[in-house]
């Protein structure tokens, strides 16, 4: 018979058996595993102080700033000393005032504060030209404006990454090649960037490869590309992966500035993904442990094959702690999970980032604390089921005020891209009812802050049709929808096939109908004239008339109809 105290004795003895070779196995030269934790996010938009609106909250949870993100960060990298912390790529480009006043020099100096050691370059990040990515890369004072918040730029402490951007320097224009301080790698493709890097930690290397969406140049201004060339993403990451395994890495992450979109609302979850992510990580090769996406502005956890696949909403409201488990030995991953962290607001800010915002905040304030108009109620970027937003709608009628007259371009209808429209114009909550709340420049600058051009073209009405038809054929489920400006009207049957969704005998202006054969004076920003969001119908206007800075009809409209609220929409109708 064994006794309880037999069986405690034998337990003893296996435990120490256990200990013993655990011990043994480690002192054998088999080491035991190194938990890496990898600190991600995205689309960061130089959002140093808290988003407002919709921007700044996850479900019902306020969250967002630098402040608080660089606390959230600084607590899970308590957690573990093998840390790198990493981002997805859109950390500057359509920034609130208090960065763009100062060409985003204070989001490079706060990502610095908050410990950002690698990057992959998104589109936003080359919105003011590739040279202008080197600076903020390289240092050194604004070549136009100089240093207006220091004495100085030293620019990132961080590394950027981009393994399929090259830059061909018989292409670039020469003064920006001059200017720029790049070099190419001997011996390696001319990149923009080097294509990828290893951090050692814990005595393991982990691998870090950067992308940025091949279909850049189709939403971004072509003089700003001038040079760069964009190959597809899977095949340059298959290719750095296996560089970086005969190096030696334990682990290779992807960050790439391209995502998805899943219909759930978990920020854990994936439920339904579409999107180019989920053909991209498919091509992918076993060498790859992670792939840190961006882009879409949304937030997931995914299991795509044996890749775990993450991305962190938008506008420093998430950061997605990845933790890995890495065998020395084997110099494989055994172990890897995820979760996306709220960066709430009910911590203490970072003292760091704090005193980084009060130093630009009163020069921002000069410029920004003047009022513009007033609201009587938050008009705000949400859509309906057509896709219709408030805020959208009442820039196209900005724009169409400022261009109807014929000495201004005759234009009979506006259309506003909405990636273009960045940020609610928001109302205090605890606001009385009926009072108008003021609306400043630097409200009206988030909202609209990338110097977008009004341009008003000729096109035959078959032409809009057409143009309107290519809102939904654009990419993989994703609907890019023009915001439209009042009189006009158009409905779409979201059932049917590519080309036909629009009713040609549904399009009016001013309760007319649009014959196809008839011209149309059409307002839209340069932007979308360029060939912006993949619209392609464009290039068949003609007759172009420039009419102004669209931030300025924007405030020249507040100005003449404020105190403002969210209009009716029932603009476009949707059939099905």
């Amino acid at each position: 018979m064994v006794t309880i105290r037999m069986r405690r004795g034998i337990q003893g003895l296996l435990a120490a058996l256990i200990v013993a070779t655990a011990w043994a196995v480690v002192a054998g030269g088999h080491p035991r595993l190194v938990d890496v934790q990898v600190i991600a996010f995205n689309d960061f938009h130089g959002n140093l102080e808290p988003p407002t609106g919709s921007n700044g909250r996850i479900g019902q949870t306020v969250s967002g700033g630098v402040e608080f993100m660089a606390t959230h960060i600084a607590s899970l990298r308590a957690e573990n000393p093998n840390t790198i912390v990493v981002s997805a790529g859109d950390n500057i480009g359509a920034t609130p005032l208090i960065s763009g006043l100062f060409h985003d020099e204070p989001s490079i100096e706060a990502l610095n504060a908050l410990g950002l050691q690698v990057s992959a370059v998104g589109n936003h990040e080359l919105d003011e030209g590739w040279w202008e990515l080197l600076r903020m890369a390289n240092g050194g004072c604004h070549p136009t404006d100089g240093c207006q918040g220091r004495s100085s730029f030293a620019g990132a402490r961080f590394e950027f990454l981009a393994a399929n951007v090259t830059l061909d320097a018989g292409r670039a224009p020469a003064d920006k090649l001059v200017a720029s301080r790049w070099k190419p790698s001997k011996g390696q493709p001319p990149t923009l960037f080097p294509p990828s890097t290893i951090k050692v930690v814990g005595g393991v290397k982990v691998g870090f490869i950067g992308l940025t969406l091949e279909g850049a140049p189709k939403i971004v201004s072509p003089a700003a590309l001038t040079g760069l060339a964009f190959y597809p993403e899977a095949a340059a990451a298959n290719e750095q992966a296996r560089a970086l395994r005969r190096k030696g890495a334990s682990a290779v992450v992807v960050l790439i500035h391209e995502g998805g979109d899943p219909t759930g609302r978990d920020p854990n979850g994936c439920e339904g993904m579409t999107g180019p992510i989920v053909d991209i990580v498919a091509a992918m090769s076993a060498d790859i442990d992670v792939v840190v996406s961006g882009h879409t502005h949304r937030s997931y956890i995914c299991m795509m094959g044996t890749t775990l696949v993450t991305s962190a909403e938008s506008y420093s409201r998430l950061v997605t702690d990845i933790d890995l488990q890495v065998d020395p030995k084997t110099r494989r991953v055994v172990a890897k999970h995820a979760r996306n962290v709220i960066t709430s607001r009910d911590v203490p800010p970072a003292s760091v980032e704090t005193q980084l915002i009060a130093h630009y905040r009163p020069m921002a304030d000069k410029v920004g604390a003047r009022q513009v108009g007033s609201v009587l109620a938050t008009v705000d970027r949400a859509g309906d089921e057509s896709r219709e937003t408030a805020l959208g709608e009442m820039v196209a009628d900005a724009m169409l005020e400022a261009s109807a007259g014929v000495a201004k371009g005759g234009a009979q209808v506006a259309l506003v891209n909405i990636g273009g429209v960045r940020a609610d114009l928001t109302r205090p909550a605890g606001a009385a009812p009926g009072t108008p709340t003021p609306v400043t420049f630097s409200d009206v600058f988030n909202v609209l802050p990338f110097g977008n051009i009004t341009i008003v073209k000729t096109m035959t009405g078959d032409a809009l049709a057409r143009l309107l038809n290519e809102q939904f054929d654009q990419r993989q489920g994703r609907w890019e929808m023009l915001q439209v400006s009042k009189g006009f009207s158009y409905a779409f049957d979201s059932t049917k096939s590519d080309g036909q969704r629009v009713d040609r005998s549904s399009l009016t202006i001013d309760g007319k109908p649009v014959a196809m054969t008839d011209t149309v004076r059409v307002a839209a920003v340069d932007f979308v004239w360029t060939g912006g969001d993949r619209f392609t119908v464009v290039k068949e206007g003609t007759d172009p008339t420039t009419v102004g800075d669209v931030l300025d009809e924007f405030i020249d409209y507040l100005g003449r109809h404020s105190p403002v609220s969210p209009g009716s929409r029932g603009r476009v109708h949707r059939v099905r």
